[in-house]
């Protein structure tokens, strides 16, 4: 991003991105647990009284990877069993629809990953050769990816491998990934171009 402020706190409209995405979810979920790197944590909190961002949440201690932060931040759960949800913080445009969507489909099938239709041409790269494949058989992965608790922790009973998202380590277990189709509007925001962006789809929504 550029900047000295890690993004999920750079402003969007006026307000710092993890508040947008924590907004979303609050009214959904049961309990919202958010996962930090030991030293932003304060800062976070700063933030919180600074905007009067007084919501009922937990903090859980980031780790060395997604994967360690994801089993820090499950082991704040209250529940043994029900559906939980995993998003990343830059994601601040997820529509509500989506995640009920999500939250139904887990319920239903074990776990829901939210994804869109790569609408770019794909080709495969594997060192001085590369080669087209069929764009419609890919999907560009987003969050929120949702799952059954109980299964889901026993997934993550394991050591860290190659693991890029939660879906793989719920792969790896032996579960079938089911895919929901998301928005393109549901955007990652990492580079300065994104701000703008989120910016514009905000401002088209209000």
């Amino acid at each position: 991003m550029g900047s000295q402020i890690p993004k999920q706190f750079l402003l969007l409209q006026s307000k710092p991105i993890i508040f947008h995405t924590i907004e979303k979810f609050i009214d959904i979920a049961d309990e919202v647990i958010v996962v930090l790197p030991e030293e932003q944590i304060d800062y976070f909190r700063r933030l919180q009284e600074q905007y009067s961002f007084n919501l009922p949440i937990r903090v859980a201690t980031g780790g060395k990877e997604r994967f360690h932060s994801v089993q820090n931040g499950l082991k704040l759960v209250s529940d043994v069993d029900g559906i939980v949800a995993v998003h990343d913080a830059v994601r601040p445009l997820i529509g509500k629809k989506i995640i009920h969507k999500a939250y139904s489909t887990a319920a239903q099938k074990t776990n829901c990953v939210v994804s869109v239709p790569s609408k770019d041409s794909i080709r495969h790269v594997s060192g001085s050769s590369n080669k087209s494949v069929p764009r419609s058989e890919y999907f560009l992965v987003q969050t929120p990816q949702v799952f059954d608790l109980r299964l889901l922790n026993e997934a993550y009973q394991v050591e860290f491998k190659d693991f890029t998202d939660d879906a793989s380590v719920f792969e790896r277990a032996g579960h079938h990934i089911h895919i929901l189709e998301g928005e393109y509007s549901n955007i990652k925001i990492t580079t300065p171009e994104d701000l703008y962006v989120a910016e514009a789809i905000l401002q088209m929504n209000s």
